[in-house]
């Protein structure tokens, strides 16, 4: 049996203009047939639902989040020392507020124990409903360095390499390195480098060798610079460019993740929210250059993918497509941002053969929303905008 959409107004994800009046055809959990409605004819037994017009566009990505983290400050600590049993069932229900808020795919970020891959198989064997997750396992950091609580901790190239070995033993689709501090760890700096050039390209070498895309966390200049000398595949963050990294990451098409969102809701609420004052202090001495890195970025047309670091505090997940809205007021038209959830998500994370964009023989995830993304983002801020939204060929979720 078939799913059939009619009387849609689609916009694709290619690059097209909206096409009016199509209908879209879904079988064994991929596009099958994108026509104009005359031409789409449902057969006995197919589920049709005539959406009357309304906007339809792909399943959205978020290409960075942490989905056993949930946004809460007093969870900071707490998650530490939280069994791996319950850290899964957190992640269970947090992709399920992802998918809802019409995200159909995550990328996590780190995540301790490997439970990122738990809660994937769980969503696998359709145990539970959520957005589909590219997982992480947990991250390549130096002793101390940020993120060290839930990482591997790794000295040396040899460490790095073995480290990187290990992820990829265990089956990981993404290898991810800290190449800089961040704002969350407590007596690290955000712009220090960590891990060095050369234990960045180990752990690189040993993730392209076995196909596996790569992603840093990188804040610094001078730790951003070391990871894309290493080769890596996609900066996150990003919060403080020059314009030789620009060139840099141009002439390598090395990808940013700029998680505008999170500083922003760390500055939004503060040390009266419960966030930790070392990390309100440090987010908010950074704010000002993550924006203006994230404009020029734009300008100079670097590749650039929607993230969120869904988890980090106030940050939570479902409240995903805040960061178009940023995006936008930061300098992006609203047809880049939505490609940067999309087409440009789906290349950045890997799955631009499956995800990304409504063509035939790909993976069939859709959204079904009032109003117009083009023209206001705040169809999709607002997620009770959102009437469908369809993973694999089916209806997961309605308003």
């Amino acid at each position: 049996m078939a799913l059939v959409i009619k009387s849609a107004n689609l916009w694709d994800g290619t690059g097209s203009g909206v096409q009016t009046n199509m209908g879209i055809v879904m079988e064994n959990g991929k596009f099958t047939k994108i026509a104009p409605c005359p031409e789409v004819i449902p057969q006995e037994g197919d589920q049709v639902i005539d959406v009357g017009d309304r906007f339809v566009m792909p399943g959205m990505i978020d290409s960075h989040v942490h989905i056993c983290m949930t946004g809460d400050p007093k969870d900071l600590a707490e998650s530490q020392n939280a069994t791996d049993a319950y850290t899964a069932l957190v992640g269970a229900d947090l992709i399920r507020k992802d998918l809802e808020a019409g995200f159909t795919t995550v990328r996590n970020m780190g995540t301790k124990n490997f439970i990122d891959q738990s809660v994937q198989k769980a969503w696998k064997e359709g145990k539970i409903k959520g957005a589909r997750i590219i997982t992480s396992g947990p991250c390549i950091t130096m002793t101390g360095g940020h993120g060290w609580m839930g990482g591997l901790q790794s000295d040396g190239e040899d460490e790095c390499r073995k480290n990187a070995r290990l992820l990829l033993r265990n089956g990981v689709e993404v290898v991810k390195i800290m190449a800089t501090g961040g704002v969350m760890t407590p007596g690290v700096e955000p712009g220090s480098p960590q891990l060095t050039e050369a234990e960045i390209r180990a752990a690189v070498e040993e993730a392209h060798k076995a196909g596996r895309k790569t992603a840093t966390h990188a804040q610094g200049t001078e730790g951003i610079k070391n990871a894309v000398r290493a080769g890596i595949d996609s900066v996150e963050h990003g919060i403080f460019l020059d314009e030789e990294l620009l060139v840099m990451m141009k002439e390598r098409n090395t990808a940013l993740v700029p998680t505008l969102v999170a500083p922003w809701h760390i500055n939004q609420g503060g040390v009266a929210a419960g966030i930790p004052a070392y990390a309100v202090e440090k987010s908010m001495r950074v704010a000002e250059s993550h924006m203006k890195s994230f404009n020029m970025a734009v300008k100079a047309g670097l590749t650039i993918a929607l993230g969120t670091d869904a988890g980090t505090p106030l940050n939570f997940h479902g409240d995903n497509a805040l960061e178009l809205q940023l995006m936008i007021e930061n300098g992006m038209t609203n047809e880049q941002a939505l490609l940067a959830t999309t087409k440009v998500a789906s290349q950045v994370i890997d799955r631009a053969h499956q995800l990304g964009t409504v063509e035939v023989n790909k993976l069939a995830d859709l959204l079904v929303v009032d109003g117009n993304p083009l023209e206001d983002i705040q169809a999709l801020v607002k997620k009770t905008a959102i009437q469908y939204v369809i993973q694999n060929g089916k209806v997961v979720h309605t308003r």
